[in-house]
């Protein structure tokens, strides 16, 4: 299964993402999302942060998990490129991103995101996976 598939949207990036259970559609919106940011070919790292996110709902929880990844990329200079997701409820993820220093890699960047949106947010059970349409604001 792919993680992701880009459409176009009027002055904006759309992806598709998919996942098989919802922490895998966690895991691959965040790759989408960095994917767009940088070239992630091959990059390795040896920074790790740890995030524990609550929100009412998995919609909310998903931009609370990709906000807070893009405040560590403008904020911490990390481009991240591996994510480990762990849904404990429908209201709180415990998760893990590995990165490397933006300062290391800055011929890797390629599109500056500003946020995820909430446009037609809504997360789709189909029959053996997730779906979810994420709107990024360029």
């Amino acid at each position: 299964m792919k993680r992701y598939e880009q459409f176009s949207h009027t002055a904006d990036i759309g992806v598709r993402v998919f996942g098989r259970t919802l922490e895998e559609l966690f895991e691959n919106a965040a790759f989408a999302m960095f994917d767009i940011i940088a070239d992630l070919d091959g990059l390795k790292g040896d920074i790790t942060r740890d995030f524990e996110l609550t929100a009412p709902n998995y919609e909310e929880l998903l931009i609370s998990w990709l906000d807070e990844l893009l405040y560590n990329f403008y904020t911490k200079g990390i481009i991240f490129y591996k994510f480990e997701v762990t849904l404990v409820s429908a209201d709180l993820i415990n998760a893990k991103a590995f990165g490397r220093a933006v300062s290391d890699n800055r011929n890797r960047l390629k599109t500056e995101i500003k946020a995820a949106t909430y446009y037609n947010l809504k997360i789709i059970k189909k029959d053996d996976y997730y779906e979810v349409d994420i709107i990024f604001d360029v």
